[in-house]
């Protein structure tokens, strides 16, 4: 509640704007619900993601407090625009610009009473660097007959990205802001401060830039058939699963039991791979190629005499890396690894491995294939 002393001290008009102050507070609570309700509502329709958004209603003691400063500019609360205040916080300076496109597209903007901070030059102005947009709602988006001031009251939009608002938070509990005198060492060591900080928001912005050309340039290479091109990680490899390379395997597989294939993510499988000394996604589109009738075959060794009707997306891409490692030096060893890596760690595992690995060399393809390298 405002001491009634400071009240005293306002002018009538400024006591009159704030009699209207209180009687618009249902019109302000309404506004203050479909702006956040809006903007949480875009970012989440557009893929934005935010730190925060938030809104208040600027309380009765500030309203005061301005109206002592300032209320000879004010004729009405008509005339005071950040009544009803709101702000995201988002990750990137580029989204920044996003999500202010949006609002232009949504709300009415002010343009003489909105500000773009972000435009100052000075070196204490990181944390102030918001942009500032001064709005109205328009009936288009949401109409009252009940409350039609929701429409007239003006309110403000603050966007700015998490660094900035960290800044901006903390200088507030310093009490710190540009201007007031404070001893030189402490403006020298805030304006380094600002300047880190401000470079670090347009290398993360920038590297996410980059970051989004590498992913989108893996992808035409991985379409195009490129593979030796691409450095197997977890990014490629997602690219690489996208195309399905392994669709054809697990057809053949499935007919074997006229089972069901259940889908399964293969992305585990990464680590494995780069285990077993594969750099590039060319490895393993080498290895598909060169082991893919093995590992049908090895399939119908497990699958035949069994009645399994659904089973893994993930049996071809396993069938693959066994066959490939049993046709390599210390096969054993390197199998038993292979399984614990793919969870089939037991107290068996060496005898698992073994069992598999005379399968595999018993499969027709393969003792064609040793029998072709011996004749070599």
């Amino acid at each position: 509640m405002t001491p009634a002393k400071s009240i005293d001290k306002l002018t009538p008009q400024s006591r009159m704007i704030l009699d209207e102050y209180q009687q618009y507070q249902e019109d302000y609570s309404i506004l203050k619900k479909v702006v956040t309700d809006t903007l949480e509502k875009c970012c989440r329709d557009n893929g934005i993601v935010v730190t925060a958004i938030s809104a208040r209603i600027k309380t009765e003691s500030s309203l005061v407090e301005k109206l002592e400063r300032k209320g000879y500019k004010y004729s009405s609360i008509f005339d005071i625009t950040d009544i009803v205040g709101a702000r995201i916080v988002l990750f990137y300076t580029d989204e920044v610009d996003k999500i202010s496109a949006f609002v232009e597209r949504i709300f009415d903007v002010d343009w003489d009473n909105s500000v773009d901070k972000r435009k100052l030059m000075r070196n204490d102005s990181f944390g102030y660097m918001s942009l500032h947009y001064v709005c109205r709602i328009p009936e288009t988006l949401y109409k009252n007959p009940e409350h039609p001031s929701v429409n007239r009251i003006r309110f403000e939009i603050q966007m700015r990205t998490t660094l900035q608002h960290a800044w901006a938070s903390i200088n507030h509990d310093l009490g710190y802001k540009p201007g007031v005198g404070i001893p030189s060492s402490y403006n020298r060591a805030l304006f380094r401060i600002a300047g880190m900080l401000e470079l670090v928001d347009e290398e993360f912005s920038r590297i996410r830039h980059e970051i989004t050309n590498y992913r989108r340039k893996v992808e035409e290479l991985v379409s195009d058939g490129d593979f030796d091109k691409v450095e197997l990680n977890m990014d490629t490899f997602r690219s690489y699963i996208a195309i399905n390379p392994f669709a054809s395997l697990n057809d053949r597989i499935s007919c074997i039991n006229q089972a069901e294939i259940m889908p399964v993510s293969p992305l585990f499988f990464l680590e494995p791979l780069k285990w077993l000394g594969f750099k590039t996604l060319g490895d393993v589109e080498k290895m598909r190629k060169e082991y893919s009738e093995a590992a049908y075959q090895l399939a119908l060794h497990q699958l035949s005499g069994t009645d399994l009707d659904i089973i893994s997306s993930n049996l071809s891409l396993q069938n693959l890396c066994l066959c490939y490692i049993a046709d390599h030096e210390n096969p054993l060893n390197l199998m038993a690894e292979f399984l614990r890596l793919i969870n089939f760690a037991s107290s068996s595992t060496e005898e698992k491995a073994e069992h598999i690995y005379e399968n595999i060399l018993s499969l027709p393809c393969m003792i064609q294939k040793n029998k072709t390298n011996k004749d070599q």
